[in-house]
């Protein structure tokens, strides 16, 4: 298993966990409205999103990637809501590319604006593409993407990115749901052998506080393990990395790899290497997260010097483990964490 690159001086948090990845969200809005993340009960078009001056420029996103990067982070992640909503982004996919010590910049999204974005993106040196799929039923996809009839769209646009090719790879990430959208999992698997595209099952958590989470409603990955292999024949692989988030399989024939993120039913927070950077300045150390650091202040002076020492006291003090402790009784479970769609997934 390859390791992580280590800074001098790399802080590690309470749980002597180091700080490799850094998710910037670039954008509060989406043009979907899932169920999971931004109902759109509650995401209507009445909604205070972020004004555009509250959002973060690119200037400032740079400044913080690069301030991270002296504390070990080698890997970035552009998230939402929907990044590619965010003007120009391409631009700043070339800044952070250029960063010293960053290795890998990554985006995150649902792929309704990924045809025409595609060739900037590639030119800009983007290195791995992740699009969110959830079904590939188009009467399901509209009933989990908020009513938006766009699978087809999103279908054309993944195709136009394998064909493109990314340094890093292409994933799906689909979000699994009992009684939604399981019976999509032998499809997904179909559909995308062959194309040198990995996917990426992931357990229904409950992330925020939208979502109507139920232990219920989680289809373990092991389930799913068993299912997918009575049909494709699979076989472990090994991590390419410490604190890598999925259980790697390989079709036995050769034809693809799935991967399986299992947050309820085996956390790997022992490993957690990530934080998350709101849209308008917020820091957060978990996903499951309450409350943030606001590092505008530290921005206020043009010296680096109090950024680094805020973003190494923040690290230094970190020690969540949400996933290891989970409460499954929602009446018992806090309600106050932060939205997915606030700090991307």
């Amino acid at each position: 298993m390859n390791g992580e690159r280590s800074a001098p001086g790399q802080p590690k948090d309470l749980l002597a966990r180091p700080w490799h990845d850094l998710r910037i969200s670039v954008m509060d809005r989406c043009n979907f409205r899932c169920p999971y993340c931004m109902p759109q009960s509650v995401f209507h078009d009445d909604f205070a999103f972020l004004e555009p001056a509250q959002r973060l420029d690119f200037a400032t996103i740079e400044r913080i990637a690069r301030v991270s990067a002296r504390l070990g982070v080698s890997k970035l992640r552009l998230t939402g809501g929907e990044p590619l909503l965010r003007p120009q982004l391409d631009t700043l996919v070339a800044r952070l590319v250029a960063l010293s010590g960053i290795d890998d910049v990554a985006l995150t999204t649902n792929g309704v604006l990924l045809d025409r974005h595609l060739d900037a993106l590639y030119h800009a040196g983007l290195s791995r593409l992740t699009v969110s799929l959830d079904s590939l039923d188009p009467g399901v996809f509209s009933r989990l993407s908020g009513g938006r009839d766009a699978l087809d769209t999103v279908l054309s646009a993944i195709d136009k990115a394998a064909s493109r090719g990314f340094p890093g790879g292409i994933k799906i990430n689909t979000v699994v749901q009992r009684g939604i959208n399981e019976q999509d999992i032998l499809p997904l698997v179909s559909r995308f052998r062959h194309t040198g595209i990995t996917l990426r099952f992931i357990e229904f958590m409950d992330v925020g506080t939208r979502n109507h989470w139920s232990e219920s409603a989680v289809v373990p990955s092991a389930t799913l393990l068993e299912r997918i292999g009575a049909v494709y024949p699979l076989e472990p692989l090994e991590p390419l990395y410490r604190g890598e988030v999925a259980q790697r399989y390989r079709l036995a024939d050769g034809s693809g790899e799935i991967g399986f993120i299992s947050s309820v039913t085996a956390p790997f927070c022992g490993d957690c290497s990530r934080a998350r950077l709101s849209s308008e300045g917020q820091i957060y150390t978990c996903l499951f997260a309450k409350t943030g650091t606001d590092l505008r202040p530290a921005l206020a002076d043009s010296d680096d010097a109090a950024l680094e020492t805020l973003l190494r006291r923040i690290w230094r003090g970190r020690a969540d483990r949400y996933s290891e402790i989970r409460n499954p009784d929602p009446q018992r479970a806090s309600g106050e964490r932060i939205e997915m769609y606030y700090i991307g997934g």
